[in-house]
C-alpha cells in the first residue's frame, strides 16, 4: 500500500510542532515524519509530544543516528513509545552526518560495521529476546526488555551509497532516501536493497520511503523551490519540480510510486511561510493518491 506523508523539519523551533502536528493530523495526513538533526531537537521527545498531542498521525523518525545512541537505550525508547501508542510509530536509523558525529566524539570508523551490529541487535531486543553479543560497537550482556512491544515494529533504515543500500535490504525493513532523490535513484535503491533482502533469505518485501520536497501555490512556490534545489544542481531536475496545487502535486509524486516507492513524505521548503497550508495540501495529496 502506498502512502504519503509531510515532514516537520527542525529548523522551524520546537515550540511550532503542536500546530503543524495538529493541523496535519486534522487534514487527514497519514504520517508524520520528525529528523534528529544535530544539534537541534531530539527524535523521541519529539515523536512522544506528536502522538499524544494527535489521534491519527502514524510518527515516523527520519533518522535517529545510531553513533549517537545506545541500542539498549534506542530499544527502550521505541518499545516504549509503542506500548503507549501501539501502531503508531515508524523508528528509523541512519549512520549519521559523519561531520556531526566527529563533533561529538562518536564517529564511527566503519559504519558499515556499526549498522551491522546495531540493527540485528534492536530488532532482537524489540522482539523481546535476551540478547549477549560483544561486537566491535554494540555490546550486551544477557540485555532484555522489560516491557517489549507486543508488536515489534518495522525497522526503516537511511542509506545512500550502493553498500549500505545493500545492508539495509540484509538487515532492515525498508529503505528511506533523503530529499533530492529522483525516480530513476529510487528504482536503483529499491532494487540493490532487494538485492540484500534476497541474500539472507528474507524475502523480496521490503519498504522504500523517500523525502520529496514541495511547495503549494502558484508562481511563488515554484520559485521558491527552485531556489532550494539550485543549492544542489544549478538546474533543477523537472522530476524533483513538486510544486502547484494539490492536483499538481499529487501527479508529480506518481512517477517515484511507480519507481517503487512504498511512502512519499513531502517536505516543505525552508522558511516555509504557511505550514498549516502546507499540511492541509499534503491531506488532499494523500486523499487523491489513495489506493483505497
Amino acid at each position: 500500500m502506498r502512502r504519503i506523508g509531510a515532514i516537520f523539519t527542525p529548523s522551524y523551533p520546537p515550540e511550532d510542532l503542536r500546530g503543524a502536528a495538529q493541523a496535519a493530523d486534522e487534514a487527514g495526513v497519514p504520517e508524520l515524519w520528525l529528523w534528529e538533526d544535530c544539534f537541534r531537537e531530539s527524535a523521541f521527545a519529539t515523536a512522544s509530544a506528536v502522538l499524544a498531542w494527535t489521534t491519527h498521525l502514524r510518527v515516523g523518525i527520519g533518522v535517529v543516528p545510531m553513533p549517537l545512541r545506545n541500542v539498549a537505550a534506542t530499544a527502550m525508547e521505541i518499545a516504549t513509545l509503542e506500548r503507549l501508542f501501539p501502531g503508531r510509530l515508524i523508528p528509523g536509523l541512519g549512520h549519521g552526518v559523519q561531520s556531526w558525529m566527529q563533533q561529538i566524539g562518536a564517529r564511527a570508523a566503519s559504519p558499515l560495521t556499526l549498522m551491522r551490529e546495531y540493527v540485528p541487535a534492536l530488532r532482537a531486543l524489540l522482539a523481546g529476546d535476551e540478547v549477549s553479543t560483544q561486537g566491535r560497537y554494540v555490546s550486551l550482556d544477557q540485555v532484555r526488555l522489560d516491557w517489549p512491544p507486543r508488536q515489534a515494529p518495522a525497522i526503516i533504515v537511511a542509506g545512500e551509497g550502493p553498500k549500505t543500500v545493500r545492508l539495509t535490504g540484509e538487515v532492515g525493513d525498508g529503505t528511506v532516501l533523503p530529499a533530492g532523490s529522483d525516480p530513476d535513484r529510487v528504482s536503483r535503491t529499491l532494487g540493490m536493497a532487494v538485492e540484500g533482502r534476497v541474500a539472507t533469505g528474507r524475502g523480496e518485501a521490503h519498504e522504500l520511503v523517500v523525502f520529496v520536497a514541495a511547495a503549494f501555490g502558484g508562481e511563488a512556490a515554484r520559485k521558491r523551490l527552485a531556489g532550494e534545489l539550485a543549492r544542489s544542481a544549478p538546474e533543477p531536475d523537472p522530476a524533483l519540480m513538486v510544486a502547484g496545487d494539490a492536483a499538481t502535486v499529487a501527479a508529480a509524486v506518481e512517477p517515484f510510486f511507480a519507481a517503487g516507492a512504498t511512502s512519499v513524505i513531502l517536505q516543505p521548503t525552508e522558511g516555509e511561510p504557511d505550514l498549516v497550508g502546507f499540511m492541509a495540501g499534503v491531506g488532499e495529496v494523500a486523499r487523491l493518491t489513495s489506493d483505497g
